[in-house]
Order: C-alpha cells, then sequence, then structure tokens
C-alpha cells in the first residue's frame, strides 16, 4: 500500500482519513468502493448511517456530554475526485491508489490529480466524528457522490433528510478566505452526423501539448490555454491559406476542466505538409507570446498518419468556424459588490470528431459523429441560460442537435448570515483578523442544498489547494493545519 508518510502529517487523525481516500480509486461515478468502506468505519464506531436512492451517505454522531441542546451541525463534502493525469502516464484511476509526494510544504500526485479536492474536506469531516476530545452538538457528516461529473448527488439528495441548522461545506481551496455564494451552471451537448468522404491525399496529425489546464471556473480567468480553442485557432487560420479537410478531432476529457491538450487530423496534398507545419509553427509561437506570463509553454508536435475517410470541404470549414465563433473563457465580471470575481463563462471542454461506429441502413455513406461538451457558469441563473441559449444557436446554424443537461442552481449570499459571524469570531482568534468574505466562480454544492433545505446557514471553506482538476493539483501542509485548527474551534462554539 502507498502513502504510509500521509499518516506522520499533523493533524494526524485527518491525513490517516486523507490516506484512506488517496488509496481507494474514487473518480467520479466510481464511488461504490469508498463508501462501503466508510460504512464499515461507521458501524466500527456504533454511527447511525444510510444512504439515500442517489448514493449519498449520511453519518450521524450524538452530541458530546453537555452539548445536547445545541443545533446540528452539517459537515459536507464530496467523495468523488477528478481523474486527469499527464500524457505520459499510465496510472488507472479504476484500480490503482494515488501515489502523493511532499514537496517543499506542498503535498501532491505524481503525474495525476491529487484528490484533495475534496478528499480533504472528507476527510476533516470524518476526523471530526472520530474525535472524542471535541465537544460539539448533534453532527451528521454529508457526504455526496459525482460532484465533479454532473451534481447528480446533490441534485437528488433525499429530502427532509437533514436535521441541522448550520451547513460546513469544505470543498473550497483558499486560506483566509469564507464562501458564502457561488456560481451556478449548465452543461450544453452537442450533437452531430457528418457525411464522410474518402481522402486519397495524405494526412497530417497536429497535436498541441504541454498547458497547465485547470478548474473550469475557479481558474478561468487567469489567462491559461485552452487546448481546444487554440488548435481551432490554428486551423481556423490555417483553411484561409491552404486547402485541407478534417479528418478527425479530440481535445479535452472533463466538461469542468481547462484542456491542456487537443489533436486534430487533417487531409491535404503531400506538398502542402512543410508549408502547413511552418504555419501552425508560426501559430504557437504567437499563442506563446499571448500565454507567456499565465501559461505553460504550448508544445506542437506532428506526425504524417493515414486517413481514409475526412469530412467535406464545406463541412469541414463550417466546423471549424462554429468552434472558432461559440463563446470560450470569461464573458462577464460581476459588478455585485465582489471585486475581481466572474460573473459568467464557458468552458470548451470537450470536442471530438471521429468515425461513427454505428451503421446505418438509412444512410449507406460513411459518417462521423461529432460531440461537443461546454460548460457554462454564472452568478445568475439568467446569465447561464442566457449564455446556453447562445451557445445553442450557434450550433443550431450547422444542424447540430443541442441539449442541456445538468443544471444547478447558483448560491445567492445571505447577508444576515449568524454561521458566518460565528466563523469570523473562530477566524480572528486564531489568525488575528477576519477572513474575506468571497463568492466563488465554481459549482459548490451549497446552491443545491439550499433550495432543498432553504432553513440551513451555510458557509464554505478549506485549506490552499492549486491547481485543482489537474496533474498540477497540490496542498500546502501548513494550511491544513490552520483549517483543521479552525473547523475543530467552529464546531465547539456553534450553539
Amino acid at each position: 500500500m502507498t502513502n504510509a508518510h500521509l499518516s506522520e502529517l499533523a493533524p494526524q487523525p485527518l491525513w490517516s482519513f486523507f490516506k484512506l481516500l488517496a488509496d481507494t480509486p474514487r473518480p467520479s461515478e466510481h464511488e461504490a468502493a469508498i463508501v462501503e468502506k466508510l460504512e464499515h468505519w461507521a458501524d466500527s464506531k456504533g454511527f447511525a448511517h444510510e444512504r439515500d436512492g442517489a448514493g449519498n451517505l449520511l453519518i450521524r454522531k450524538p452530541a458530546t456530554a453537555g452539548c445536547e441542546q445545541r443545533q446540528t451541525i452539517v459537515i459536507q463534502g464530496h467523495v468523488d475526485m477528478v481523474a486527469q493525469a499527464n500524457q505520459d502516464s499510465e496510472h488507472n484511476f479504476l484500480t490503482d491508489s494515488i501515489a502523493t509526494q511532499i514537496q517543499d510544504g506542498w503535498l501532491t500526485a505524481t503525474g495525476t490529480t491529487l484528490g484533495a479536492d475534496n478528499g480533504l474536506g472528507v476527510a476533516a469531516g470524518l476526523a471530526i466524528l472520530d474525535a472524542d476530545d471535541i465537544q460539539h452538538g448533534p453532527v451528521e457528516l454529508l457526504l455526496t457522490i459525482e460532484e465533479e461529473s454532473s451534481m447528480r448527488g446533490a441534485l437528488e439528495l433525499r429530502e427532509n433528510w437533514l436535521q441541522g441548522k448550520w451547513l460546513l461545506n469544505l470543498d473550497s481551496e483558499d486560506r483566509g478566505d469564507v464562501y458564502v455564494g457561488c456560481a451556478g451552471g449548465v452543461d450544453v451537448n452537442v450533437n452531430h452526423h457528418l457525411a464522410l468522404q474518402s481522402n486519397d491525399n495524405s494526412a497530417l496529425k497536429i497535436l498541441f501539448t504541454g498547458l497547465r489546464g485547470g478548474h473550469s471556473g475557479l481558474d478561468i480567468d487567469k489567462g491559461r490555454g485552452n487546448a481546444n480553442r487554440l488548435l481551432i485557432r490554428a486551423l481556423n487560420v490555417l483553411q484561409t491559406e491552404f486547402s485541407f479537410r478534417l479528418a478527425s478531432f479530440n481535445g479535452g476529457t472533463l466538461r469542468n476542466a481547462i484542456p491542456r491538450e487537443a489533436e486534430a487530423v487533417i487531409a491535404l496534398a503531400a506538398e502542402q505538409q512543410d508549408s502547413v507545419i511552418a504555419a501552425l509553427t508560426q501559430q504557437v509561437a504567437l499563442f506563446n507570446k499571448e500565454l507567456a506570463e499565465t501559461d505553460h509553454e504550448l508544445v506542437l508536435k506532428t506526425s504524417t498518419v493515414q486517413a481514409d475517410l475526412a469530412l467535406s470541404d464545406n463541412d469541414s470549414r463550417q466546423l471549424i468556424n462554429v468552434l472558432n465563433a461559440a463563446p470560450c473563457g470569461v464573458e462577464q465580471m460581476s459588478n455585485s459588490g465582489f471585486a475581481g470575481v466572474v460573473e459568467t463563462s464557458n468552458n470548451l471542454g470537450i470536442v471530438t470528431l471521429k468515425p461513427s461506429t454505428q451503421s446505418s441502413e438509412q444512410s449507406p455513406t460513411p459518417q462521423a459523429d461529432f460531440e461537443a461538451c461546454l460548460l457554462v457558469r454564472s452568478l445568475k441563473d439568467s446569465a447561464t441560460q442566457a449564455l446556453a441559449e447562445r451557445i445553442r444557436s450557434c450550433f443550431q446554424l450547422i444542424g447540430a442537435d443541442v441539449e442541456f443537461d445538468g443544471a444547478y442552481p447558483g448560491w445567492t449570499p445571505n447577508a444576515k448570515s449568524d454561521l458566518l459571524q460565528y466563523f469570523q469570531h473562530c477566524h480572528k482568534e486564531l489568525m488575528g483578523q477576519e477572513a474575506h468574505v468571497k463568492v466563488i466562480h465554481a459549482g459548490l454544492e451549497c446552491g443545491i442544498i439550499g433550495a432543498k433545505y432553504p432553513a440551513l446557514d451555510m458557509i464554505s471553506f478549506g485549506p490552499l489547494i492549486r491547481g485543482a482538476h489537474s496533474p498540477e493539483e497540490r496542498v500546502e501542509l501548513q494550511s491544513v493545519e490552520e483549517f483543521w485548527q479552525l473547523l475543530t474551534l467552529l464546531v465547539q462554539r456553534l450553539p
């Protein structure tokens, strides 16, 4: 078993539970193994627990002696993690543990996401339940599933299940900050079928790689390159100078991660290849100049391949044009009083074009399947819908089918939150100053849970995590100690 060093870190109870999480594969939509382990642990402690129809797990711990009259505290996190690995990694997220390492005061993984998002929040909640030296009222630990893929756990959360007054969401990633609002969002799924034609010319595979990627909410304003967007930009420039047809495209793996890599295969005359590669080299140099202060170096790799089929000239142009026109990145900054916060954005997360694997009697001509998955976020639900509709209009211009899925509401700040005041008192006592009150351009489950449980008073906080949703994910060890001190003090102080 890997990660023995985690049990030696402080605070030891929290890190011991994080070791359990790191050792147990738990990518989104594959949480059964970790949930079963946590149920067995709850049984060993004598804690009541149950799952709802969605598969969320609720573990209840009674109040400690003398605290029975206090209000119930709900501690909430999600057990799934984003599964992202570097191109040269052989990691299997369904079978392999996350191999962690410590570097300069930070914990990171080796070539994969770490799972600190939201494994540290879950571990902290479990450590609270396990502690016998912390005085607190009744505690409910709510562990949701599929937060990173669809929010299904929160969306299908059982009603009239939670008994708490206070909800502590432990899924934030900045030291010294407390979050009281978040963006809502919706997935925009695009599907289209296009005829393929034979190709007698050569073909060139173009790979863009080396970018940092990141969280499509938290990092959308960091100026990082979106590999899908950049490759489409390059193809759009190429089609003004050269004659080629698009044979395939494959970029991004998650709708909520900024794509780090994308590749396309184009069919073109052999005598054009050198000129096309030279033009691509110029484009990549331009992109690297644009990204010099905000991203890693974009790397171009090309190779001659075989492609027997490609789109028609017209379909190729139209597809490149519509992808180039689709909104991507920050759409609007907030004017709600929270300076520097993104209001509305879109991430062109996944783009694929590949030969169809399904034959059709109605269409004997070879077909290609085009799919795109975009994630729209906004602090305003009306703006989420408006941008999603714009994207639908864009892709409908080429006859594509566009569906919305997984919509979830934003979390509206509560200016009169009693929980926020208790938190600020604790933060000032420990850190010497109050925390910065913020809203976050990411899809915390608080908005969804709050819609089902409107009486809950909610905040979100956590340790310092960087690079979430990418293999650069890391957490600062000192911030975890501070996070634990703050959580334990708050749990003891809540009436």
